[in-house]
C-alpha cells in the first residue's frame, strides 16, 4: 500500500489588518492618522485634516470587513481540510476531492499563491489524485507545492522532505525508476540530519527506497532497509499501527519474491490482522494485505485458499475505488491468473 505524507493539522495564518489596495494581498497592520489641527501661514489645515480622517476611517471600516470576510473563509477551508483528511483517512478519495479543491481556492484568494497553507493544500489534493490513480493531476500539485515549501521554510525542512517523498512515489508508481530514486535518497537525507536516526519518518523513507529497489529485482539492497524501517516503527509507534503493517507486508513480499513462503505467511497474517482492527474491513489498505496473501498462497498452488482472498480484495477495491482504479485492474488480473493457473 502507497502512504502518502498529508499534513493532519493545518496551521492557522497570522492575522493583522488587510490593506484594500495591497496588490499582495499580504495582512498589515493599519495605521492610525491621529488628526491635529496646524497652519501654514495663516492657512488653516483642520478642513483638510478632517477629510483625511473620514478618509483613513472609511479605508479601515473596508479592510475590517474584508478581514471579517476573510478570517470567516479560513475558518470554513479549515473546516473542510479537516473533513478531507478524514476522509483520506477513510479511503474515501473521490469524496475528499471536491473538498480540497474548496479550500485551495479560499487559501490562493485569501493568502496568496506562495503561503505555506497553499502548499498543504496542493499536497493533499495531490495525494487524493495519486490514490485514484490520477498521476497527470498529482504531478504539478505535488511539484508546485514543493517549490513553495522549498521557497518558504528552506532545503533542509522536514516538509521539504516529505513532499519530496511524495513526488517519488508517484515516479515509483509509474515505473520512473531514475527519477525516483534521488528524490527518496534527498528526502531520506534531510530527515535523518533533522529529525534523528529513529523517526518514523526515516522508517517512511528507508521503506520507500526498499521498495524502488525491490521493484527493480535488487532484494539484497532492499532487505536490510526493510528490516531496519520495521524496527524503528515497532519501537515508536507500537505493534500494532497500521505502519508496522505496512513494513510487515513489503518484508514478507520480498520473501514471497524470493521462494521463502516459510518467512512470509506469518509476516502477512499479521499485517492483515492489524489493518483490520485498525482501519476497519473495507479500507483500501485491508485490500492490499488480502491481496499479497492471496498471492502467496496462488504461487504455493493453493488456489482454494487465494480465491476468496482475491475476492474480497476486488470487492473493497471497486467498492472504495471504483471500477476504473488501477488496483482494480490488479485485483482482476490476478483473479484471471488464479483461473489460468487451475486450467
Amino acid at each position: 500500500m502507497i502512504r502518502v505524507w498529508v499534513d493532519p493539522i493545518r496551521p492557522a495564518p497570522n492575522f493583522g489588518f488587510w490593506t484594500p489596495n495591497a496588490k499582495t494581498r499580504k495582512y498589515v497592520g493599519v495605521q492610525r492618522i491621529r488628526p491635529t489641527g496646524g497652519r501654514i501661514g495663516h492657512c488653516r489645515l483642520l478642513p483638510t485634516v478632517a477629510c483625511l480622517v473620514m478618509l483613513a476611517l472609511v479605508g479601515a471600516c473596508a479592510a475590517l470587513s474584508q478581514f471579517s470576510e476573510d478570517k470567516a473563509a479560513l475558518a470554513e477551508a479549515t473546516r473542510l481540510y479537516q473533513e478531507a483528511i478524514a476522509l483520506h483517512s477513510a479511503g474515501r478519495y473521490a469524496q475528499a476531492v471536491p473538498l480540497l479543491q474548496r479550500v485551495l481556492a479560499i487559501d490562493e484568494r485569501t493568502l496568496g499563491p506562495e503561503h505555506r497553507n497553499v502548499a498543504a493544500s496542493l499536497n493533499v489534493l495531490a495525494a487524493l489524485y495519486h490514490a485514484q490513480g490520477q498521476y497527470a493531476q498529482a504531478e504539478p500539485l505535488f511539484r508546485r507545492a514543493l517549490a513553495i515549501w522549498e521557497k518558504a521554510l528552506g532545503p533542509e525542512h522536514p516538509n521539504v522532505a516529505a513532499s519530496l517523498n511524495n513526488l517519488a512515489l508517484l515516479y515509483r508508481a509509474q515505473g520512473q525508476y531514475a527519477q525516483a530514486e534521488p528524490l527518496f535518497r534527498r528526502s531520506l537525507a534531510i530527515r535523518e540530519k533533522a529529525l534523528g536516526p529513529e523517526h518514523p519518518d526515516v522508517a517512511a523513507s528507508l521503506n520507500n527506497l526498499a521498495l524502488l529497489y525491490w521493484a527493480q529485482g535488487q532484494y539484497a539492497q532492499a532487505e536490510p532497509l526493510f528490516r531496519r524501517s520495521l524496527a524503528i516503527r515497532e519501537k515508536a509507534l507500537g505493534p500494532e499501527h497500521p505502519d508496522v503493517a505496512g513494513s510487515l507486508n513489503d518484508l514478507a513480499v520480498l520473501y514471497r519474491t524470493q521462494g521463502q513462503y516459510a518467512q512470509a505467511e506469518p509476516l502477512h497474517r499479521r499485517a492483515l490482522a492489524i489493518q483490520e482492527k485498525a482501519l476497519g474491513p473495507e479500507h483500501p489498505g485491508v485490500a492490499w494485505s488480502l491481496n499479497n496473501l492471496a498471492e502467496l498462497y496462488r504461487a504455493q498452488g493453493q488456489y482454494a485458499q487465494a480465491e476468496p482472498l482475491y475476492r474480497r480484495s476486488l470487492a473493497i477495491r471497486e467498492k472504495v475505488l471504483g471500477s476504473e482504479h488501477p488496483d482494480v485492474a490488479t485485483s482482476l488480473n490476478n483473479l484471471a491468473l488464479l483461473f489460468q493457473s487451475q486450467g
